[in-house]
């Protein structure tokens, strides 16, 4: 109960007291007092602004490092489209420009039919080098046809399914076209050697052969229509007791790289030993 009565009388003293020190501040009186009490207030009030600001602008950063990885996020999402699309619009050009030089060549070519494939296999394993294409006997095609690119020559059908087909290439060791040198017209081989490479054999040593000479199918033997470009002639080899002498010849075609292909379907390889004589007889 004494508690409670004193706390009136205790309110009473301590509205005097802040009256009068209102009034000695009004008046003056404390200024000296305040401007000594004032000096660590500010200190304490200074501190605080500056924790309070470096708190607010961490959470201003921090929102806006949020928005700024959700833009990042955005880019590099629209940056991947772009990329797609830049990818797919390439493709498209190049096969474009492949097939538009396909058919200029296809429209060059006189008497020829042709049916134009895609590669969808390479196999260069051990001594063997062929490509898959994507048409097959369904498509007219048929083991033996002859198979060109705008550059030329690079083989022939060996192997024939309903919707695909196996080309031997003309640099496979086991391939041999009959050629002939477009400027003199001097016979030869191109074979495949195992490096890859073309070397036309067989060539008469009086012929004259020089570096750039264009080498063409001959159409003798009746495996190819004559007339189809093989390459180049970059180097010549003739020894002085040698019958024949050789050259070096470089495929206009990369063969690595081939992604489309045209078949001459028109064209089907003549047997020629069907006209071989019986050996000791006369023909038949």
């Amino acid at each position: 109960m004494r508690e409670l009565r004193s706390r009136p009388g205790l309110f009473v003293i301590l509205a005097f007291a802040s009256m009068v020190i209102i009034v000695l501040s009004l008046t003056g009186v404390l200024a000296p007092l305040e401007s000594i009490v004032s000096v660590p207030l500010n200190l304490v009030q200074g501190v605080v602004n500056e924790v309070v600001t470096g708190v607010t602008n961490t959470v201003t950063d921090f929102a806006n490092i949020r928005d700024l990885q959700e833009r990042n996020r955005d880019l590099e999402r629209s940056l991947a489209r772009l990329q797609a699309e830049l990818v797919d619009l390439r493709e498209v050009r190049h096969d474009y420009q492949r097939i538009a030089a396909l058919l200029d060549y296809t429209s060059t070519a006189v008497n020829r039919e042709y049916v134009t494939a895609d590669v969808i296999g390479l196999d260069t394993s051990g001594f063997m080098r062929t490509i898959y294409i994507n048409r097959g006997a369904r498509d007219g095609v048929e083991v033996g046809m002859p198979v060109v690119t705008e550059l030329g020559l690079i083989g022939r059908i060996s192997q024939v399914r309903a919707a695909a087909s196996e080309v031997l290439l003309i640099n496979d060791p086991s391939s041999g076209v009959s050629a002939r040198l477009q400027t003199s017209r001097a016979d030869g081989s191109v074979r495949g050697q195992l490096s890859g490479t073309l070397r036309m054999e067989l060539i008469e040593r009086g012929a004259e052969v020089t570096p750039g000479d264009l080498v063409v199918t001959s159409g003798l033997g009746g495996a190819f229509p004559p007339g189809l470009v093989i390459g180049q002639v970059t180097s010549i080899r003739s020894f002085e007791f040698e019958l024949f002498q050789e050259a070096e010849v470089r495929s206009l075609n990369d063969f690595d790289r081939l992604e489309f292909v045209l078949i001459i379907t028109n064209f089907r390889p003549i047997d020629l030993s069907t006209f071989e004589r019986p050996e000791g007889g006369a023909q038949p």
